[in-house]
């Protein structure tokens, strides 16, 4: 119901920086190799010709000023051409992103994202007064466009604009607001700009001898390595860059907290948390129950790290030793049309459409962008849209065999895409961030449990085990432990209690002596780690990768038990044609009872008991 800014296309999991030495440039790599992207435009020439024609014709969205109290037909008048705004700014931000995302550092990739952003802002304040002017139709007018033919198809999106009534103000408070919004949200820049350009690291000498530039993204893998030292010292390096710059941190926390407590109080919101979780008609009992729910199962979590450190023989357990694996990365050398066909035969419970479809995507259709390349973004992606095939970005390395489950991950999301888009109309096919991570993480469960199924080598059992649960307690336990922190920071602005470096540290200490418990050493300088996490300036979002990994987990146990997949393909097709907590019930999860998250808590002590008897 809004024309949103281009680039707003469907991705997830995007990340990092790029890796580009000894590598291939674009030119180089094989077609085949790389994705199609003639699917949305023939070429960049036909880019230009559709992203002129958009810049030509959004400004007549003006004519439809004044109308929309005359009638239902004039109200869809609106709507359609709105639509077409949105469909035409969803393609070409599609294409922009993925062309960028293939290098970088391509100039004219840069001015195409530079110009279509630039037009995207201008699109947004040509839309703006729409909401206001549905919003101020009257109930028995609004009603009656609900019950009138010409609508059906709008229903949802209308309803769902309506709810946000009460708290929607005045034209001219919303353009103040609006005008306010990069003042108001300037911690995000600041964070960004300190964390990603002025710190500066240093450099580790690992196990080998080898010297390794520290950074956000190598600070994860220098965790994982196995001499302990190697760990000691990247922690301590990394986190001292930090301690020298808390107090500009801590502000820019502070300033954010305090900015989601204004807009909460001035869209009259009962506090930040109801205003975050009302545009998904979330209930604040979800929130709560989930954290109830984990924090009663953390003796299990405690002992897994009992287990760490008996492994490890180590005289003590550190933060910084609960990452590195407690079997030995297994020996992979699997190309990655062996990669497609493992990911198939895991996801043969879910039918002959969805494999067949997913196969003929990946294998004839190059939905995929397979390799790293000199200036192409690392990590990997899925985006689709409503016309186009929903591409992935891969980095594939034969020898990572992780990365065997970042297809599966990504081909979870492309095929929600696919099934949504084909199944909804453009205005409901977009399924919302709480359900985004349901679908992907869908299919690493049913890859770990083919997995299992086939090995009989204790060591890649062990490995899988391993995998599992330290994916279940970075996604359960950390995001839920991240959840608090956030509720805590707001609740006390909302108090009137003073944020800052001190209190951020009292508070984040409490929650990591609970989480991690007695057996593990805190080193005080963990404490910072507060103020490193993106996601902590912009809050309440980590919550959902906790109920998205739970509802994965309840909707794959029972398509393995039954071998029933309706309700499961059903809800891949439903999209965002209904709030997220119906979408699920229908489904068959019920996340407002805490039977999702216990069933989740139940397979992380199962597979800890596993890994316990193999390393015994």
């Amino acid at each position: 119901m809004h024309c949103p800014a281009p680039l707003a296309c469907r991705i997830a999991d995007l990340s990092g920086e790029i890796h580009s030495s000894g590598l291939k440039i674009r030119s180089e790599v094989l077609r085949d190799d790389t994705w199609d992207l003639s699917v949305l435009f023939v070429d960049d020439a036909a880019w230009e010709e559709e992203f002129h024609h958009l810049a030509t014709r959004f400004t007549g969205i003006e004519m439809f000023r004044g109308t929309l109290s005359k009638s239902a037909g004039d109200l869809l008048s609106l709507l359609e051409f709105e639509k077409s705004i949105d469909r035409s700014s969803e393609r070409l931000g599609q294409y922009a992103g993925l062309r960028l995302s293939e290098d970088s550092s391509d100039a004219a990739s840069l001015d195409r994202e530079g110009r279509l952003q630039s037009l995207g802002a201008r699109i947004s304040e040509s839309c703006s007064w729409v909401s206001p002017e549905i919003q101020a139709l009257t109930q028995e007018q609004f009603d009656t466009y609900l019950t009138d033919p010409l609508l059906v198809e709008w229903i949802i999106p209308l309803q769902r604009l309506r709810r946000l009534k009460p708290h929607t103000l005045s034209n001219t408070e919303e353009r103040l607001l609006a005008l306010s919004l990069p003042a108001i949200t300037g911690h995000h820049e600041t964070f960004s700009q300190l964390t990603n350009v002025d710190m500066s690291f240093g450099s580790i000498r690992d196990d080998r001898g080898q010297e390794i530039e520290l950074t956000q993204s190598s600070f994860s893998s220098l965790l994982q390595r196995p001499d302990r030292s190697v760990r000691k010292n990247s922690f301590e390096k990394f986190y001292t860059e930090f301690s020298d710059h808390r107090y500009t941190l801590a502000s820019a926390l502070s300033h954010s907290v305090k900015a989601d407590v204004f807009l909460a109080k001035a869209r009259n919101y009962p506090s930040a948390l109801e205003a975050s979780l009302f545009v998904d008609d979330v209930p604040v009992a979800v929130y709560e129950s989930l954290i109830q729910t984990v924090r009663s199962r953390l003796p299990v979590l405690h002992r897994y790290y009992a287990l760490r450190q008996r492994v490890f023989n180590l005289p003590d357990l550190h933060v910084y030793d609960t990452y590195a694996p407690l079997v030995s990365t297994v020996q992979s050398d699997v190309g990655f049309d062996d990669a497609i066909g493992m990911v198939i035969r895991a996801l043969a419970p879910l039918g002959p459409e969805y494999t067949s479809m997913l196969s003929k995507g990946l294998r004839e259709d190059r939905w995929c962008d397979r390799y790293e390349n000199k200036g192409k973004r690392s990590g990997a992606f899925s985006s689709g849209t409503y016309e186009g095939p929903p591409y992935i970005l891969m980095n594939y390395k034969p020898d990572v065999f992780s990365d065997i489950y970042t297809l599966a991950h990504e081909a979870g999301h492309s095929m929600h895409t696919w099934y949504a888009a084909r199944s909804q109309s453009f205005q409901t096919y977009h399924y919302p961030i709480f359900l985004a991570e349901v679908a992907s993480t869908f299919n690493e469960v049913l890859l770990t449990e083919h997995l299992l199924s086939e090995t009989t080598d204790r060591s890649m059992r062990a490995y899988l085990l391993n995998r599992q649960i330290d994916d279940l307690r970075g996604t359960l336990f950390r995001q839920t432990m991240f959840a608090e922190f956030e509720k805590a920071t707001h609740s006390a602005e909302e108090a009137g209690e003073a944020l800052t470096l001190q209190s951020f540290r009292k508070l984040y200490r409490a929650l990591l002596d609970i989480y991690f418990g007695p057996g593990v050493v805190i080193d005080e300088v963990l404490e910072l780690e507060c103020l490193r996490i993106p996601h902590f300036y912009s809050a309440f979002y980590v919550y959902k990768y906790a109920t998205g990994i739970s509802a994965a987990i309840t909707l794959a146990k029972g398509v393995l038990e039954t071998g029933d997949t309706e309700r499961y393909i059903n809800f891949l097709k439903s999209g965002g044609s209904d709030f997220p907590i119906e979408t699920l019930a229908k489904a068959g999860v019920e996340m407002c009872s805490p039977a999702p998250v216990e069933a989740a808590m139940a397979l992380f002590e199962k597979r800890v008991t596993e890994l316990e008897s193999l390393l015994a």
